[in-house]
């Protein structure tokens, strides 16, 4: 398993998660070192973890692979213009951590299977005052998020400051419309 544990959210959701109609597997996005994904993978989820860092890739594999979990990798640059990187493809959840690259949100929208789910958070322009991420490219505005998936049913929702380490930030939740 991954050193770090799961993230709060996660793990406050992982029922959920694991209830889901797995037709298609879950995709752990921007995943570092698979923290998250690997939780999921622990309960027999099919994961695929997604990173544009190969050294985190391989490590992930050697974790999968050390503890016969199911689980694929993706070595893929979320950001390049025009690009649109899940183009063709269906998940069941996405998972999206300390990552923003808001071109791609509408195709995050668009690549969750009908009763699928979103698990997010990142940081909120409130994490200025905390330091790193600072730029505001790199920070969700007041509502942001929840505004983007307001069409969705809206599970968890939660923008503020947490601590050990105090980070602002916002969670959500959230499952596509059957329809």
């Amino acid at each position: 398993m991954a050193e770090t544990p799961a993230a709060g959210l996660l793990l406050d959701h992982l029922q959920l998660l694991t209830s889901l109609d797995h037709t298609e597997p879950v995709l752990d996005l921007a995943c570092g070192n698979g923290r998250n994904g690997l939780a999921l993978a622990a309960e027999g989820l099919d994961v695929i973890f997604a990173d544009r860092s190969a050294d985190s890739l391989k490590a992930v594999e050697a974790l999968l692979s050390a503890s016969g979990l199911p689980g694929s990798t993706w070595l893929v640059d979320l950001e390049q213009d025009g690009i649109n990187p899940l183009s063709g493809r269906c998940f069941s959840a996405i998972l999206c951590f300390r990552y923003l690259h808001r071109p791609l949100l509408p195709m995050l929208k668009k690549a969750i299977i009908p009763g699928g789910l979103i698990v997010y958070e990142t940081f909120t322009t409130d994490n200025r005052r905390f330091g790193r991420p600072n730029n505001s490219d790199f920070l969700l505005r007041p509502g942001e998020l929840k505004a983007i998936f307001e069409d969705w049913d809206v599970i968890h929702s939660f923008e503020g400051i947490l601590q050990n380490p105090d980070r602002a930030i916002a969670q959500l939740v959230a499952r596509k419309p059957a329809n």
